[in-house]
């Protein structure tokens, strides 16, 4: 697949990790504050709170941290965040979105402005590159959970529409409104998943060469950088030579 699961792998390779790590686990600590604020603190009566719990546990975030992270929610802390969309263009006209929880609109808005112009991409309008993708949901098994055709029975028995096997795992997908349903039947099959989240999955992609690739990186990691931003998705495709070489 194009986009996402392709960008995970690369950063699991390229490293810089324990900065890459706190920063993760401080945007996933966000998503599970909010979560509990939006509805109920318990993961099992509150199905997005109980996915970002997931999501948590999935890249080892502590016990603690969640706890904390949940208490937080009920101290009033996660009150002035609001969800926003950010779209645009990168190198080659790969497309670009951005998801952001911020308490200053303003700011980022006026850093993610900055961040594509400074790395060869244009922040466009909301829904300028929308249409180039689909809100699923995803649910991501290790290769050596199954083969191929035990991954795709249990998907299909438990109401997923897609799934893609290859050597980086199994990427099992659903419609967004039912990926807790979904989840929770795979979890009873094939236990623990090692992702389950809301993405945007794109439905046209835009080829790399090396050139464009290196640049797409440095925009991706640098949106990343930002701590208002919570994920960046892209349409990007590209050969394995043109992979290898990053």
């Amino acid at each position: 697949m194009a986009g996402h699961s392709k960008w995970a792998n690369i950063q699991h390779r390229k490293g810089r990790q324990d900065a890459v790590r706190a920063k993760l686990f401080s945007k996933l600590g966000k998503e599970i504050t909010v979560a509990a604020k939006m509805g109920d603190p318990d993961p099992d009566k509150n199905p997005r709170l109980r996915l970002a719990v997931k999501e948590a546990r999935a890249n080892s975030v502590p016990k603690d941290v969640i706890e904390r992270a949940i208490k937080k929610s009920q101290a009033g802390e996660g009150d002035d965040y609001e969800e926003i969309r950010y779209e645009g263009y990168g190198p080659n006209g790969v497309a670009v979105i951005v998801e952001a929880m911020t308490d200053n609109r303003n700011r980022t808005a006026s850093n993610v402005r900055s961040t594509f112009t400074k790395n060869g991409g244009n922040l466009g309008e909301t829904g300028s590159v929308g249409f180039m993708f689909e809100r699923k949901g995803e649910v991501v098994y290790p290769a050596e959970t199954g083969d191929a055709d035990t991954i795709m029975m249990a998907a299909i028995e438990a109401g997923a529409e897609d799934v893609e096997s290859s050597e980086d795992g199994h990427f099992i997908w659903c419609a967004d409104s039912d990926l807790n349903d979904v989840s929770s039947a795979l979890e009873g099959q094939l236990g623990e998943s090692t992702a389950t989240r809301l993405v945007w999955k794109p439905v046209t992609t835009t080829e790399m060469d090396l050139e464009s690739m290196q640049k797409l990186m440095k925009l991706i990691e640098a949106l990343e950088d930002d701590d208002d931003v919570q994920r960046v998705t892209t349409n990007f495709e590209a050969s394995d030579e043109v992979m290898a070489q990053l």
